[in-house]
Order: structure tokens, then C-alpha cells, then sequence
């Protein structure tokens, strides 16, 4: 059992000096917001054009 702190105390240190990258992380989130507008507009512009084709 000790091995394995040891290890993941190690393995958590590792992570935390190379995965620290805020810039990364603030890229993804908006590029992800970007991708959810782009497809909340698709669904709203099909959703209206659905809606005009079965009113007639």
C-alpha cells in the first residue's frame, strides 16, 4: 500500500507541473461554446424550416 502512495504522489506531482496550462484549457471550453452555438442555430433554423413545410 505505501508503493502505491508513493506512486500516485508521484504520478500527481508529475501532472500538476506539466498538465498546468490554463491557456489550454480556456481554448477547448471555447472552441467547445463555439461548436454548441453552431448547433443550437442548426437546430433552431431546421426546426423553423420544418415548421414553414408543414404549415402550408
Amino acid at each position: 500500500m505505501k508503493n502505491i502512495r508513493a506512486y500516485l504522489s508521484v504520478l500527481f506531482v508529475l501532472m500538476a507541473v506539466t498538465l498546468s496550462s490554463c491557456e489550454l484549457i480556456g481554448d477547448i471550453f471555447e472552441a467547445g461554446m463555439w461548436t454548441a452555438l453552431i448547433i443550437i442555430v442548426l437546430i433552431v433554423a431546421l426546426v423553423g424550416w420544418l415548421f414553414s413545410r408543414f404549415r402550408r
